[in-house]
């Protein structure tokens, strides 16, 4: 490597390298090419150009990367569906409780379990009222309404009163515990 290092002969030399050294401009010329023509920076400065070139690269590739990632959600169709984010933060919340050994680890642990509790919350919050703006909620009325006229189509298929009476039953205690049972609240599960 040393040999391939020259000096340079006066300060004003035209293939001088353009690095910068600890005393200022580096001192030494610019690499020498196979066809005769000197690089802007010495073998030295050389390399310092290239890693910062290479992660200019690798910056540049990232930007990208995220741009096309940033692109696929915003033209996502669920844009506006925070139930993912629900789940994730849920998820989270069963990890951060399942590691949790002792009474000791469920202290240490409360301060991230009580901020996962409050995002939790608050997601929650803003999806019931994303969804509610967007008209994607039934309140009781609507699935009782809806439930009779299913009830209703399958009476017309079913000639069996008994089946179609068992049907009604079902449904009806079903519509009864929506809004008291947690698994009717959480569509995912």
């Amino acid at each position: 490597m040393a040999e391939n290092i020259q000096r340079m002969e006066y300060p004003e030399d035209p293939e001088r390298c353009q690095g910068i050294a600890s005393n200022g401009q580096c001192l030494n010329k610019g690499l020498l090419m196979p066809d005769g023509t000197r690089t802007k920076f010495c073998t030295i400065h050389g390399q310092a150009q290239a890693k910062i070139a290479e992660n200019q690269n690798v910056r540049n590739y990232q930007l990208t990367k995220f741009k096309a990632r940033l692109e696929r959600h915003a033209t996502s169709p669920v844009i506006k569906n925070l139930r993912d984010e629900v789940g994730i933060l849920r998820m989270m919340m069963e990890e951060r409780l399942n590691r949790c050994q002792d009474d000791n680890d469920l202290l240490l642990q409360s301060g991230a379990i009580s901020d996962l509790a409050l995002k939790i919350e608050k997601v929650v919050g803003s999806c019931h009222k994303l969804e509610g703006s967007m008209n994607q909620l039934l309140d009781k009325q609507a699935i009782l309404q809806f439930a009779s006229e299913m009830i209703s189509v399958i009476g017309e298929e079913v000639q069996d009163a008994a089946a179609i009476g068992r049907i009604t039953d079902r449904v009806m205690v079903i519509i009864g515990r929506l809004g008291q049972d947690e698994s009717f609240r959480d569509t995912d599960n």
